[in-house]
């Protein structure tokens, strides 16, 4: 959330950021009005509570009538003091819940627009020209047949439809894959993290993803708890009501986690093969760091994306979203974006979001510097979403056998194959 002492001081820039992000603006005047309720009425309480305590200190020194009107008069204060402290408690609760409704603020060098409104930043590698080499690319699925690597009928025979199954090399191709991402995540100082896949309400709250994400959101009913869609959301908790040392930021987990989405709002999207499915595994890179640190921190996240992707060789792209498309809890999101041969078009493998105070104020996490106690700024970054990074593999290092060739990177992790071969049906 953002401070409310903010809020106050410039509601305009609160009013252009919520314009930018195509939410409600009216919120912020909402907002505005209740905050005030609360503090005018913890003034209230306070004056009442005072009062009270006056005047428990006059009855026993009086008697006879006068002790009965005081008496008296402290009955009424009683029923006053309750009144302006369920008041004060309304007036806080509507406060709270609306500045959970309310979006971080936008960057503001963040293109203004929606989901096709996005900044080209930079253009990495060279999508291959298959008309040149003499063959039509298969897709991902096709490939994956082929190499007795993926199953999608058997996964939704199992499961339903966006399930699956890796077997064979896919799964070997999986493991090594994670395990090239944490390596390069250790070596760049991550702290390597299992994270729970089922996290409490407050968990899922704190970081945002029960607001306009809250559609694709798995919720187990019986227990009150949630599958995560991302690591992002126990890594971002692992401090929750804590207070950290300034100077040990910042602090860099690589969560490793299997993850969940109902994908609700992509009816009819990517439905073939392992492009856009409920259940996946992801390497994601979490950070906690001063607020004065955090844009640089946002780069330095972007960078260990493009390492870990021109190391698999793939043509991508790096895109600076626009407003409309961040999510409530990022001031600015990089995304880099792989070329999919098969689709003509480059997308979406890492994202990047730096998330500011948003949610450490939510979970309630802190720094300390000396005696002075602030919140502190948190980053998250995709690393290696599997699935998806499977895809682009499969479709950029494939050759006209239907074998794909394996990026040099990732084959010490694949038992040293160069290529990995279709298999006999």
């Amino acid at each position: 959330m953002i401070d409310l002492r903010l809020l106050r001081e410039d509601p305009d820039r609160v009013r252009a950021s919520q314009r930018a992000r195509g939410e409600d603006v009216g919120i912020v005047d909402a907002l505005l009005t209740a905050d005030e309720r609360r503090r005018s009425s913890s003034v209230r309480f306070d004056e009442l509570r005072a009062e009270q305590k006056a005047l428990g200190k006059l009855i026993p020194k009086a008697s006879g009538d006068e002790k009965a009107e005081l008496l008296k008069k402290a009955g009424e204060l009683s029923a006053a003091v309750k009144a302006a402290d369920a008041e004060q408690d309304a007036a806080a609760e509507e406060t709270q819940q609306l500045l959970l409704q309310l979006g971080n603020l936008v960057h503001p060098e963040v293109p203004v627009g929606g989901e096709d409104d996005f900044a080209v930043l930079e253009t990495i590698g060279t999508p291959r020209d298959f008309d040149a080499e003499g063959f039509a690319p298969k897709d991902h699925l096709e490939l994956g047949e082929l190499l007795g690597a993926i199953d999608t009928e058997r996964g939704a025979k199992v499961s339903g439809s966006r399930f699956y199954y890796l077997t064979g090399i896919g799964a070997l191709l999986e493991f090594a894959l994670v395990n090239a991402a944490m390596a390069q995540a250790t070596a760049a100082g991550f702290t390597p993290v299992l994270t729970p896949a089922l996290v409490k309400p407050k968990a899922m709250e704190g970081t945002g993803f029960l607001g306009q994400a809250a559609e694709d959101v798995y919720h187990l009913d019986k227990d009150d708890l949630y599958l995560v869609g991302t690591s992002e959301v126990p890594l971002a908790a692992y401090h929750m009501d804590e207070i950290l040392e300034a100077d040990a930021l910042p602090r860099r987990y690589a969560g490793f986690s299997s993850c969940f989405r109902r994908e609700a709002g992509s009816y009819g999207k990517d439905t073939r093969g392992i492009f856009r499915v409920h259940q996946f595994d992801k390497v994601e890179m979490y950070v906690y760091t001063t607020p004065e640190d955090a844009e640089a921190e946002h780069q330095r996240l972007l960078d260990w994306e493009k390492q870990w992707l021109t190391s698999l060789e793939l043509p991508f792209r790096v895109v600076d979203l626009a407003s409309g498309d961040l999510g409530s809890s990022a001031t600015r999101k990089f995304d880099c974006e792989a070329w999919i041969p098969t689709q003509g078009k480059y997308r979406e493998l890492t994202s990047t979001s730096n998330t500011t105070e948003f949610q450490s104020r939510r979970l309630s996490i802190r720094m300390r510097e000396g005696k002075k106690v602030r919140p502190l700024a948190t980053l998250n970054g995709t690393l290696c979403a599997v699935t998806r990074t499977i895809v682009a593999i499969l479709e950029n290092h494939q050759q006209a056998d239907g074998s794909v060739r394996v990026p040099e990177a990732l084959r010490p992790f694949l038992g040293g194959r160069e290529v990995l071969e279709p298999v006999a049906r």
